[in-house]
């Protein structure tokens, strides 16, 4: 996996020496990893931006933002991922495919935090009866 920095990985590494909230995009191929302090991007939407990728390549990460607390993860599934055409198998394929990938990009940068999905986005997971 690829790890790409914004502004740059200096940056990125005093951020994490004090704490600060990472955003972080994890390709679902799992070919790489884009990561910056929030305070230099703001949103994963603008990361994207900032590194000059187009903003509707969007849909093709895993959004995170994480510190030494846990990893939130914005748990935002495509309707076409995996061109998987029922909602509980795509959901949750895409759910054992975040895990996995989003576990090994914070195991490479050396973040062992505790993966979350926030409340609001768990909706998904009380219509397949998790």
């Amino acid at each position: 996996m690829n790890i790409e920095y914004f502004p740059d990985k200096r940056s990125v590494e005093e951020a994490m020496q004090v704490d600060d909230p990472l955003l972080m995009l994890v390709c679902y191929d799992r070919s790489k990893t884009i990561i910056s302090n929030i305070d230099d991007a703001f949103e994963h939407i603008i990361l994207l931006r900032k590194m000059n990728y187009p903003e509707n390549d969007i849909d093709k990460y895993f959004r995170v933002v994480v510190n030494h607390d846990g990893a939130d993860w914005t748990f935002v599934c495509p309707t076409d991922y995996k061109n998987i055409y029922d909602k509980d198998k795509r959901l949750k394929e895409f759910y054992n495919d975040g895990i996995t990938a989003i576990t090994e990009a914070l195991r490479i940068i050396g973040y062992p935090s505790e993966i979350n999905i926030p409340k609001r986005y768990g909706r998904h997971f009380n219509m397949l009866g998790e």
